[in-house]
Order: C-alpha cells, then sequence, then structure tokens
C-alpha cells in the first residue's frame, strides 16, 4: 500500500482550522481555493466532490474525532482498491497550527499522482486556512 504524509504549517488557531477540516460537506470547497468547486451530500456518510476539471469523485467519512480535531474519509469507486486520507489538526504552542494529511492508497500506482496532488495543494490548504508566511509543507516521507 502506498502512503503519502504531508505537515502543513498553518497561520490559524487550531479551533478555527478544525471549523473548517472538520466539516465534511462543506469544508473541501472552503480550504482549496477552488479547487474543489462543490461539495454535497450524496447519502449521509457519502459526499461528492467537484473538482476545477470537472472531475467528480466521491467519499465516504469514516470517522471524525472532535477532541482530537481528526477526520478520516476513502474515496469510494473508480479504480481504487483500497483508500483511507485523514486530515488531524494541531494546536502549536505559538497559538498557530499543523494539519497533517496522510494518504493511503491500493494501487501503489496511485502514490506518485497523490504526492503530486497533495504538494500542490498543500500550500493552498496553508493559504486559505491561515496564510502561513514560511514555506508551507514539509515532507514527513519521499513520494
Amino acid at each position: 500500500m502506498g502512503s503519502v504524509v504531508r505537515e502543513i504549517a498553518i497561520e490559524a488557531p487550531a479551533d478555527a482550522v478544525w471549523a473548517i477540516v472538520g466539516d465534511f460537506e462543506g469544508g473541501p470547497v472552503r480550504m482549496t481555493g477552488g479547487a474543489v468547486r462543490a461539495s454535497s451530500l450524496v447519502e449521509p456518510d457519502v459526499r461528492a466532490l467537484t473538482f476545477a476539471d470537472g472531475m467528480v469523485v466521491h467519499e465516504r467519512l469514516v470517522a471524525r474525532d472532535e477532541p482530537g480535531r481528526r477526520i478520516a474519509y476513502a474515496w469510494v469507486g473508480d479504480e481504487v482498491v483500497h483508500d483511507n486520507t485523514s486530515m488531524q489538526v494541531f494546536a502549536e504552542p505559538d497559538g498557530t497550527s499543523r494539519l497533517v494529511w496522510v494518504h493511503d492508497t491500493l494501487p501503489d500506482a496511485l502514490t506518485g499522482w497523490l504526492a503530486t496532488t497533495m504538494d500542490r495543494l498543500a500550500p493552498v490548504l496553508s493559504r486559505e486556512l491561515g496564510a502561513w508566511p514560511g514555506p508551507a509543507v514539509r515532507r514527513l516521507r519521499p513520494a
């Protein structure tokens, strides 16, 4: 199984960041700067995301941990055998926050594409969630 992990610094308090990241239905539109154009629930725990290029994907909510500020969801359908994504928001001592974004997937061949996509979105998430003034993403594992 391929795994991609990114850590994103955010110039905003953890509770403010979590209010967006933890919003399963509306969060993707609010934090992606137009990369996700629409998000709607098609079942109580399944959302349809429409990307700027017109691609539509479905994701199932796996878990939402309010006290831990963590949300997990899975890509449903297409060529994906297994997918699990999580985002967790951590409070930093200086009042900013850190978002840890983990994407595990099968087939392994998707890992490179996911890493590239996550690397492109990381600075956007940082900006939209709080505008970090320095390097926005730190690679925890190479793609």
